[in-house]
């Protein structure tokens, strides 16, 4: 195909291929576009979290959760249940229809069917009257991902510390809910305790075998945060040995001194100063250009009595040498 395409616009098959790979990276979305899509979830979820938490902190069944079957189906529902089921479930309605003029990402179908079957518990929840266990799973899901999309705004604004302290968090409290309270303490409710309040009905098992498929993603997303995880301390440890072994290479590095105004230190570099004419004594000194060249150019920056020529190095180091003019050659 590229070959014909080539023919047909006189182009050569690289120009061809040159315009087929930018016209396929104008459509991925922007780092800013990245970064405001993270920003309104984690606004969502932050907002969400907070308002369960507020309406369930005086809810009985927050704090015994047998309450949520004791008296059913005879159970009220109040206003503010009734809006923190319609928000969560509208948002989870515009997360399905979404994914798909978005860009298509790795974890696709997962997420497809999270959504899917997020939005068929809702509906189970609120046509069986069990609305009051709904709210619980809601509320576990959501303290996580408020962490989860901090830590990619993070990341998209170049802030690379931050982003790991945040997904530290995020890590640890996504194995709390998810894997711990969610499984020991709402799934044991539903299928230990529940049977035991409550005569069953056929849509009681559609609702808990809902709560497992859940659970089945978390497991996987599981595995693959942890190794995000492994990833970035191996990145770490291997940068910090790098740096150890550079200066166990190189024992004289230090932090050069500004000599005269104009000059800073340079991350990796070093100036060697060359008198002019010759003094005599030995010649010692570190300095460093404020702007400093890539890839080993000369710059000259002229100081009373010295040229100061730039060597791109990777550490900085005292350099000494009998005073002499001559090129800069042996350096």
């Amino acid at each position: 195909m590229i070959c014909s395409l080539a023919k047909q616009l006189d182009m050569t098959e690289r120009q061809v291929e040159r315009w087929w790979r930018l016209r396929r990276s104008q459509d991925k979305p922007s780092t800013l576009v990245k970064f405001c899509e993270n920003m309104w979830r984690f606004t969502f979820y932050l907002y969400n979290f907070s308002y369960g938490l507020f309406i369930l902190w005086e809810k009985e069944w927050l704090w015994d959760i047998d309450q949520c079957y004791i008296g059913y189906p005879h159970q009220g529902l109040t206003n503010d249940i009734w809006w923190y089921y319609m928000i969560s479930a509208a948002f989870y309605w515009s997360l399905t229809f979404s994914q798909f003029w978005d860009v298509r990402r790795k974890d696709f179908w997962q997420m497809f069917v999270h959504h899917i079957a997020t939005i068929l518990l809702l509906s189970f929840s609120w046509v069986c009257n069990l609305h009051r266990i709904g709210t619980l799973v809601l509320l576990v899901h959501d303290c996580a991902d408020i962490f989860l999309d901090a830590a990619k705004a993070a990341k998209y604004a170049n802030y690379q510390r931050l982003c790991d302290s945040i997904f530290a968090v995020f890590t640890v409290l996504w194995i709390i809910s998810r894997l711990v309270v969610y499984p020991f303490y709402i799934i044991w409710s539903t299928s230990i305790r529940a049977p035991m309040l409550l005569p069953m009905f056929p849509a009681y098992y559609i609702f808990n075998s809902l709560l497992c498929l859940l659970l089945g993603l978390h497991m996987v997303w599981t595995w693959l945060i942890l190794q995000v995880a492994y990833k970035a301390i191996s990145a770490g440890q291997s940068k910090a040995r790098e740096i150890y072994e550079n200066s166990r290479r190189d024992p004289h590095s230090t932090t050069t001194k500004v000599l005269g105004k104009g000059l800073s230190p340079v991350l990796t570099g070093q100036c060697i100063e060359k008198q002019r004419h010759r003094v005599g004594p030995t010649v010692q000194a570190i300095c460093s250009a404020s702007v400093a060249p890539s890839g080993g150019h000369k710059h000259d920056y002229i100081t009373p009595g010295y040229e100061v020529f730039y060597i791109h190095v990777f550490s900085y180091r005292a350099v000494q040498r009998e005073g002499g003019v001559g090129g800069d050659k042996g350096f």
